[in-house]
C-alpha cells in the first residue's frame, strides 16, 4: 500500500479538452492534491503505460494509481484501450474508472466484461465534478488498499 495516498497519479484520458480542464479544476476545488495527467486518445493512453513515444525514457510518464477512461476517443477508443490494459498482467492491477457521457446500457455492461473497476456517467454540473472527484480519490485512495 502507498504511504502517501497524496503521491498516487491521476491518469485521465479523454479527447475533450474542455473536460480534461474541468476535472483538473474539480481536483483544485477538491483540495486534493494528486497528480493528474491527460492525455488525448486511446494511443497516446497505451504510449503512456508502454513508455512509447514522447513517453519513452524521460521519466515523464509515472505509473498511474488509477486511470479515469473516456469511451468515445479517437484513434483508440475506451473499449479497445480498456480490452488490451486489462489483458497485460503488468496493467491489469491499475483500477480503471470509466467517466464518460454515455448512460447506456450496452456500454455499462461491455466495460464490465472488459473488466473496468466502476463505471460513472460524467456530471453535468461542474459542481456533480467536484463531488465525484472527491469521492474517487477518497475511495481509492484512502479506503481501498492498492498494491504498490
Amino acid at each position: 500500500m502507498h504511504n502517501d495516498p497524496r503521491s498516487i497519479t491521476i491518469l485521465m484520458a479523454d479527447d475533450d479538452e474542455d473536460d480534461r480542464l474541468m476535472a483538473e479544476e474539480a481536483l483544485k476545488e477538491a483540495r486534493l492534491l494528486n497528480p493528474i495527467r491527460f492525455v488525448k486518445d486511446g494511443e497516446e493512453l497505451l504510449d503512456y503505460l508502454y513508455f512509447r513515444g514522447e513517453y519513452s525514457g524521460n521519466g515523464n510518464a509515472p505509473r498511474p494509481g488509477l486511470i479515469l477512461l473516456d469511451l468515445n476517443m479517437p484513434k483508440k477508443d475506451g473499449r479497445e484501450v480498456l480490452r488490451e490494459i486489462k489483458e497485460d498482467t503488468e496493467l491489469r492491477q491499475i483500477p480503471v474508472v470509466v467517466l464518460t457521457t454515455s448512460s447506456a446500457e450496452e456500454d455499462i455492461y461491455r466495460t464490465y466484461n472488459l473488466g473496468v473497476n466502476s463505471y460513472i456517467t460524467k456530471p453535468v454540473a461542474f459542481e456533480g465534478l467536484v463531488e465525484v472527484m472527491k469521492t474517487l480519490t477518497d475511495y481509492w485512495f484512502n479506503i481501498v488498499r492498492l498494491p504498490s
